[in-house]
């Protein structure tokens, strides 16, 4: 995906994510992986603590990172919070690198909401 592609394809994410919460201001990446967290979840609260945030994150991460096989889905533990395995190393990258790489994948994640949702 060329730069300018993947601006237009991320800005568009994030004026998605932006309705959808009636806020003010576009979200950032952290924001997006948090939200995908609670997606996969399946459930939301008012309140989540500091380290449950951190969680969702993770399991944002962990499914963007799933479509490049890096991790795969094992299941649910008994509070259904979704777990997954690391099946590949990821590459040593840069920090614009890490980001670019889940945007791409976030990108993905909503383009196959909107096809399952139509």
């Amino acid at each position: 995906m060329e730069d300018w592609e993947l601006d237009f394809e991320w800005l568009h994410v994030q004026h998605k994510v932006k309705e959808a919460m009636q806020r003010d201001t576009l979200p950032d990446l952290n924001t997006v992986l948090f939200l995908i967290g609670i997606q996969e979840l399946g459930r939301w609260k008012k309140n989540f603590s500091k380290e449950e945030k951190q969680d969702l994150m993770h399991v944002g991460v962990c499914s963007l990172l799933s479509y490049e096989g890096y991790f795969e889905f094992v299941g649910r533990d008994e509070d259904g919070w979704p777990h997954f395995r690391q099946v590949a190393e990821i590459p040593p990258q840069t920090t614009q690198q890490q980001e670019r790489l889940l945007k791409i994948n976030a990108i993905r994640y909503f383009k196959e909401m909107e096809t399952t949702s139509e």
